[in-house]
């Protein structure tokens, strides 16, 4: 419907227009009966919609309408399939469309700079390129169904503790190349309808009144079209927010906000023209959804959960497979053991916490799996509600295991250590379970352990496990997926969307988590998951993008359209990928870029492109990735720019950060020179390294040291290297008077091209 924004603004009173910028509740914006503005519920979700079935509240004490609960973000990513997320968010829109909600508060683009954090089990990713094409996906899916998203949480929002009051301190170039980009192709692309705006300060400034964020970064450069919201009570000054781009406050405000609004365009701290673009902004998605409204909307539980099932399917991790003890035997004894079975952890805690339309029973979907010739046992083995040893639960699980073939153990981490709301303080699973594996051992030494955890853990028991199944947080059909992944109905065909380190002390922003008092620095910098491992030839437990399959795959013929090209142009790579194995697989093709030589830090290699493809036993596929200038790039701070230095560049291609298969250079000249600026402070070296003043800076050493000596060297290699590191101004003092103030000013005016 067509509708003159402009004029239903100019309409309104100053008292509707500020009111429009918080909410009326919890869940619902304000609307204008007399203009014809309605009110629209928005709610939490990014893995599954909770909708509040009775009184509004945002910590979930009350019970939601049921929802099918999708695996979370952390498993998601692990798919590394674009197509599969988008399916997802479509899912997740028709119900929306159902429960009459206009806006799903999600997904969470946000870092794992640490494996501590407590809400990892919602992100997506260590890598900023893998976690944005995640987020890029999940949106285009909900948003084709004619419902919004948030994308959250913006920005720089890695960690629960102090998380309303934190200040990340962090350099440009890891803001713009980590932390940033995890978020702008999803904005660019995806073009999210709303975008929410995280509690902490981020260099000094609060996310919802930082200027830079809001509006330079996010609406102009990135040319966000939508409104931002707040996080919930994440609002420090409402006028300073609004001013900075900060649409709506939610939750309600009880007219506190409101009054504030009014009292600011009073006394001139706050512009109409400011409140007017708010508003405008608020109503474009309002009737966008309003719009977009599908009557008597129903979607089907049944397949809903069908997908769910092929989704834990399609994430789960096969980190072990000694002597392919996986997929089991349809035959004998198997002794499953551990209180996940019974009670399975198939979602996290906190704001995103679903009332799951149905939940699959673990136990009943391993036994349906395995058949009349299997024979199923089950022991607790552990408790859930402490991490006490209760010598009969172990005893019980030791005579099960003793008496099979095969003893899967459900382990992982109880929802009472990971959640929204705080962080973990460590990486362990509970005592009780670690107990239970070593004991286990000493009767059994076919061992599967099969986990259910929303972020890395320390594995000291690994040793005693012949197969590790990883399942993450897999969502209410998370049953089904891990019966058909152990008896090998499907072949595994996850992998780690993050680094697994050895144990805590390993991770790079080990020192600095979670910082001191109200102030964490983020020292590391771009140094984030398997950059920094592999930077620092650290071995790791598991490492980025790793995930083993029950067929085998085999990498050749890697071509590329061009061996030089300039920066502006595309690059055009094939790779031929050959299922070399004995069943039907699928294999995650992944993509990493290496500067061979860079004038500044750089990482090893990085993720610029990925692919997943299936392959019957014997197939063969051509997959071709496409390049453009963001690949090559790194972020100059002082052109405020994406920034290609000519040279060499490695095309790495292979099944994950650590085993590289097959790979290619091209030479890549950059269209765009950076000029240095020269001072009586720079270094012979640098005017050395300058195309302009190479010359002039070995005509300058020979006037002042003199002509070479017979071993063709004047000054010698110490010399030699000590004078790149001399500046211009000690040359005046070391020259003896051959080298003066004036020439110095005429060299520095010669070498900045303004003689």
């Amino acid at each position: 419907m067509d509708r003159n924004i402009k004029e239903i603004i100019s309409q309104m009173t100053l008292e509707e227009k500020a009111g429009m910028c918080s909410g009326l509740d919890f869940w619902h914006t304000k609307g204008v009966e007399r203009l014809g503005i309605p009110s629209i519920m928005v709610t939490d979700g990014p893995h599954g919609l909770r909708k509040q079935a009775g009184e509004s509240d945002h910590l979930g004490l009350n019970k939601s309408v049921p929802a099918t609960c999708f695996p979370s973000g952390a498993t998601l990513a692990c798919s590394w399939d674009k197509r599969l997320l988008e399916k997802v968010g479509v899912a997740l829109g028709e119900e929306c469309q159902a429960e009459d909600v206009s806006i799903i508060l999600g997904p969470a683009a946000n870092i794992k700079r640490s494996p501590l954090c407590g809400r990892n089990f919602e992100y997506f990713s260590e890598d900023p390129y893998l976690s944005s094409e995640m987020a890029k996906n999940h949106i285009k899916g909900v948003q084709s169904q004619g419902v919004g998203t948030s994308l959250k949480h913006f920005a720089v929002n890695n960690q629960e503790h102090r998380r309303l009051s934190v200040n990340s301190v962090l350099d440009e170039r890891a803001l713009r190349e980590i932390y940033l980009a995890s978020f702008e192709t999803a904005v660019k692309e995806a073009k999210p309808w709303t975008v929410m705006c995280a509690y902490n300060k981020v260099n000094g400034e609060y996310c919802s009144e930082n200027e830079s964020l809001l509006t330079s970064i996010l609406k102009k450069e990135w040319g966000h079209e939508g409104f931002v919201m707040s996080d919930w009570g994440a609002v420090n000054e409402r006028v300073s927010g609004l001013i900075a781009g900060l649409e709506l406050e939610m939750p309600s405000s009880n007219g506190l906000s409101d009054r504030k609004i009014v009292e600011g365009v009073k006394n001139k701290s706050l512009t109409e023209n400011i409140l007017d673009s708010a508003v405008e902004r608020l109503l474009k998605v309002i009737f966008k959804a309003v719009d977009n409204k599908k009557k008597n909307s129903v979607y089907d539980k049944e397949e809903h959960h069908k997908l769910a099932r092929k989704v834990a399917r399609e994430c789960m991790v096969l980190l072990k497979n000694e002597e392919n003890i996986l997929p089991l035997k349809k035959e004998g004894n198997i002794a499953i053991i551990g209180a996940f079975a019974k009670t399975p952890r198939y979602q996290g805690g906190g704001s995103s916490h679903i009332n799951p339309t149905k939940l699959d029973d673990v136990l009943e979907k391993i036994k349906e799996s395995a058949g009349i010739n299997c024979n199923i046992s089950y022991s607790e083995g552990f408790s859930l509600i402490n991490d006490d040893i209760y010598e009969n639960l172990v005893d019980q699980a030791k005579k099960a295991a003793s008496k099979s073939q095969v003893a899967v153990i459900f382990a992982g981490l109880p929802d009472r250590y990971e959640s929204e709301g705080y962080d973990r303080t460590h990486m362990r699973i509970p005592e009780n379970q670690i107990n239970l594996i070593e004991e286990i051992a000493k009767v059994q030494k076919n061992i599967v352990v099969v986990l259910s955890n929303g972020s890395p853990i320390e594995m000291p028991w690994i040793s005693n496990a012949r197969g590790v199944l990883e399942g993450y947080i897999g969502g209410q059909a998370a049953g089904g997926a891990i019966a058909d992944l152990l008896f090998g109905s499907f072949s595994p065909c996850g992998k780690l969307a993050e680094t697994f380190p050895r144990k805590l002390s390993d991770n790079p922003s080990y020192l600095n988590f979670p910082g001191e008092g109200d102030v964490v620095e983020y020292k590391e910098g771009l140094f984030v998951g398997y950059r920094y491992y592999d930077k620092k030839e650290l071995p790791t437990l598991f490492p980025f993008g790793h995930g083993l399959s029950y067929t085998s795959f085999e990498y050749s013929d890697i071509t590329v359209d061009k061996k030089e090209m300039v920066d502006n142009e595309t690059l055009n790579i094939k790779v031929k990928i050959k299922n070399t194995g004995m069943v039907t697989g699928k294999e995650i093709v992944q993509l990493y870029i290496k500067d061979v030589e860079s004038t500044v830090i750089r990482p090893e290699k990085e993720l610029r492109a990925f692919e997943k493809v299936e392959l019957k036993p014997g197939e063969e596929k051509i997959i071709t990735f496409i390049l453009g200038k963001r690949a090559f790039a790194y972020y100059n701070v002082e052109i405020k720019d994406w920034h290609v230095e000519s040279g060499d560049f490695e095309i790495l291609v292979g099944a994950s950060s650590k085993d590289i298969k097959i790979k290619e250079v091209v030479n890549v000249k950059s269209t765009v020179v950076i000029k240095k600026k020269f001072s009586r402070n720079s270094t012979l070296g640098d005017i050395m390294n300058d195309p302009n003043g190479e010359k002039m800076a070995a005509s300058l050493i020979k006037d002042i040291f003199g002509e070479e000596d017979e071993s063709g060297d004047d000054l010698g290699t110490d010399m030699s290297a000590m004078l790149k590191d001399f500046v211009l101004r000690s040359m005046v003092t070391f020259s003896g008077g051959r080298f003066t103030e004036e020439i110095m000013e005429s060299l520095v005016e010669k070498l900045n091209g303004r003689k």
